[in-house]
């Protein structure tokens, strides 16, 4: 079995509510955090809306952060890589922690739709 069919095989055993910290479904930058060792220092996380408008291969990489609150508010900081090339020398906070929502990873461009093209 490919690690994907692992991947959703055991997504279907699980409960529908998951504790935030089982989740994998996007949050504030915060709760993604959250769900890691070390308050997620080390992880890549982006902006799902970077998705939806096509930008691809940007990601945060966590450096440090200061959580609260049960780990939904806080601060983080990190390096910004944009469409492959890092932007930040330096660390820098990362801002929009909880205006918008974060996965972790990288994110892609939306796939094209099923719909056949007429030349």
């Amino acid at each position: 079995m490919s690690g994907t069919n692992v991947f959703a095989a055991f997504q279907k055993l699980l409960p529908k509510n998951l504790p935030p910290g089982l989740s994998t479904r996007s949050a504030n930058l915060y709760q993604v955090l959250s769900r890691y060792g070390a308050d997620g220092v080390g992880q890549r996380v982006y902006q799902t809306r970077w998705t939806g408008k096509g930008i691809s291969d940007c990601y945060w990489t966590v450096t440090r952060t200061t959580l609260k609150k049960g780990g939904t508010h806080g601060k983080a900081w990190g390096r910004l890589v944009w469409r492959g090339k890092e932007v930040s020398p330096r660390e820098e906070r990362i801002r929009g922690g909880l205006k918008y929502s974060w996965k972790n990873g990288v994110s892609s461009a939306p796939t094209p739709s099923n719909t056949p093209v007429v030349p």
